[in-house]
């Protein structure tokens, strides 16, 4: 284990608690010596990983989209080891993608979201077999939990989309989850 890609809110206007949570996980993954692949944003919970990788010693590599650094100036976290200008959003998570071995996501939008469930395909699809955690600060993912039961209990998704991922009350919780992974021999039909 080299790097942990992090998938998490840009936003500045969200509760304290997430980026206490933010923090301690960029200290942790500081701490451990790895690497932190990410979206490459200084604001939100982005710039609260990174800064906080930063300052425990480990290497931040930003992966950020050409056009918002066009649009939206100051976005992007300058003091990244690496900043990756990538052409375009579905370059930028395949860039992550590549240069992660593991995903934790922290709380986030739209996004954030996005990027997991992509993560989550291509784990039911035999595409990755990189671990993924999810870290349920104020039990923040309790509903999409929910919802993916929902999907299973009504025969939209095999029980075994449940297995694609953890749930962790915590940064230490995820890490360890992602430390001590093991693969699983999976069905690899999806249906």
């Amino acid at each position: 284990m080299k790097s942990i890609c992090v998938f998490c809110s840009s936003s500045d206007l969200i509760d304290e608690v997430y980026f206490k949570t933010a923090i301690d996980l960029g200290c942790q993954i500081g701490g451990l010596n790895l690497d932190l692949v990410y979206g490459g944003g200084g604001i939100g919970l982005m710039g609260a990983v990174a800064r906080s990788v930063h300052k425990n010693g480990g290497k931040v590599v930003g992966v950020f989209p050409e056009f918002l650094r066009e649009k939206d100036k100051g976005f992007e976290y300058t003091e990244a080891d690496e900043l990756i200008i990538a052409e375009t959003m579905r370059i930028r998570k395949a860039i992550m993608d590549e240069r992660a071995d593991a995903f934790i996501v922290l709380p986030g939008g739209i996004g954030t979201l996005e990027e997991a469930i992509e993560i989550m395909s291509m784990k039911q699809l035999g595409l990755t077999e990189k671990p993924l955690a999810f870290v349920n600060t104020n039990n923040f993912y309790d509903g999409l939990v929910s919802n993916f039961q929902m999907m299973v209990g009504l025969k939209f998704a095999k029980s075994s989309i449940l297995d694609l991922f953890a749930v962790c009350p915590n940064p230490s919780s995820a890490l360890e989850f992602i430390l001590s992974y093991k693969s699983k021999k999976k069905d690899n039909k999806w249906l």
